[in-house]
């Protein structure tokens, strides 16, 4: 590492690794989907699609709810699955709201991405069986480190104590 380097704090990172995995994981599903000749499908769409499949029409609150991610976070989601030709929306119980459904081509598809979700999470549990300390126990240890004490407020004290944020 360069002088010009060392006052940088994004060289040094726990949070990227993390992220860094998360993102090569959804690429290498991606990878599978243009294997297939599936075009224009996101694997951060799958799980909407399925559960809109299964469930049938939601509003875009009610399927943000059910996938446990912000309005505003689906409702852009939403949009660009509405781009790619795999869902429509129509206007839903009241002025403000829209309800959200599968087109025929998300329809075709969905038997498929089933297919692939269950395919996928047999390869994580191969992969934990090869792992010392399973990932799914990660993610509970930390949540249960979280609901202890929250990132914001990790975060928060950090921040209160730094002459730079206050």
């Amino acid at each position: 590492m360069t002088d010009e380097h060392v006052d940088d704090p994004t060289e040094r990172s726990r949070w990227r690794p993390v992220r860094l995995l998360l993102s090569a994981l959804d690429d290498e599903i991606a990878t599978i989907y243009a294997e297939a000749a599936i075009d224009g499908l996101r694997p951060t769409w799958v799980m909407e699609l399925i559960r809109l499949h299964r469930r049938g029409p939601m509003t875009i609150a009610e399927l943000a709810r059910s996938v446990q991610v912000t309005h505003s976070g689906e409702s852009q989601k939403v949009a660009a699955m509405r781009a790619a030709g795999l869902v429509r929306t129509v206007p839903g119980p009241d002025a403000r709201s829209k309800r959200v459904t599968l087109t025929a081509k998300a329809t075709r598809l969905v038997d498929r991405l089933a297919a692939e979700w269950e395919a996928t999470e047999a390869a994580i549990a191969d992969l934990e069986d090869e792992l010392p300390y399973p990932l799914t126990r990660v993610v509970t240890d930390i949540q249960e480190a979280l609901a202890r004490r929250s990132f914001h407020d990790r975060i928060r004290d950090r921040l209160d104590r730094d002459p730079r944020w206050v």
